[in-house]
């Protein structure tokens, strides 16, 4: 179940919103007049987010480039990284 906390609380209780964050690897959702306003999570949350982000978009463009045809066999690409090293 999400945590959800006013904005008011990132002023009063911001210690206790970073613990539980860094913790929980979980983000906590505030609010604003009683409507979501923002996520805050840690910054290792973060950064996982991102990486799963960039994981998904380098899969997606993997995808397209099968179906276009825009794809090397592995051997050749490794023997083309052999022929720059040399």
């Amino acid at each position: 179940m999400p945590t959800i906390r006013p904005s008011a609380d990132l002023r009063n209780n911001y210690n206790e919103i970073s613990t539980f964050c860094n913790t929980y690897n979980e983000p906590v959702y505030i609010t604003k007049n009683g409507k979501g306003d923002l996520a805050v999570l840690s910054i290792e949350a973060f950064e996982r987010l991102c990486g799963k982000l960039e994981l998904y978009n380098f899969l997606e463009e993997g995808l397209k480039a099968e179906k276009t045809g825009e794809v090397r066999l592995f051997s050749d690409a490794i023997s083309d990284i052999r022929k720059e090293i040399k």
